[in-house]
């Protein structure tokens, strides 16, 4: 097999487009009604007003604020099963005067490593991946990865107390769909799984 047949498949937005590095995506639960709406930034999990952690909107007509997603390897497009050098909210606006870029932080055991921010960006050592959700086999339907140098990587789900949802690693895998953020209806998010 040559170099152009070991290409990973592109992740798609619910356009059917390839997701771009350098636009902003909502990252939006699959689920309407119940599996609430995009992500965005909540309270810390300890406590403490910083970092802020990677959350979820309880409503699903919050779209959440975007994210752009940049490979550890220089594309222009965003592949499945592919190490991502960062996630971050995109000009996004906060209390805290750290990076929105995604990182992990282990407040607490008996809960796991809960996705927060102030991260610096992926290595091979330590990184996210988007991999397609096995779910939906038909439909660009999608779940984070936390990976660990060489161990198996875990799913990335929403962890919920105290009415405050956040995304925590070897969690039930959230299922997730892109959005463009100039695209940001809410209604073409829901046709496009009802038509």
């Amino acid at each position: 097999l040559g170099a152009a047949d070991d290409v990973l498949d592109p992740v798609l937005d619910v356009a059917g487009d390839e997701l771009q590095t350098s636009v902003g995506y909502y990252v939006m639960s699959v689920f309407w009604g119940a599996g609430g709406g995009g992500l965005i930034l909540v309270q810390n999990y300890n406590g403490s007003i910083c970092p802020l952690d990677v959350g979820q909107s309880s409503s699903d007509m919050n779209n959440g604020l975007p994210v752009k997603i940049l490979p550890l390897k220089n594309d222009d497009v965003v592949r499945v099963n592919t190490d991502l050098y960062k996630i971050e909210f995109s000009s996004t606006p906060t209390i805290c005067i750290q990076s929105t870029v995604w990182d992990v932080a282990n407040y607490d055991a008996s809960v796991g490593p809960i996705v927060t921010t102030n991260g610096v960006g992926g290595t091979a050592i330590r990184r996210f991946r988007i991999e397609r959700h096995t779910g939906f086999p038909t439909l660009p339907v999608y779940k984070f990865v936390y990976c660990v140098a060489r161990m198996v990587c875990q799913d990335v789900g929403i962890f919920g107390e105290n009415g405050v949802r956040r995304l925590a690693v070897g969690q039930v895998p959230h299922a997730v769909v892109f959005v463009k953020a100039e695209d940001s209806l809410i209604r073409k998010v829901t046709s496009r799984f009802t038509s």
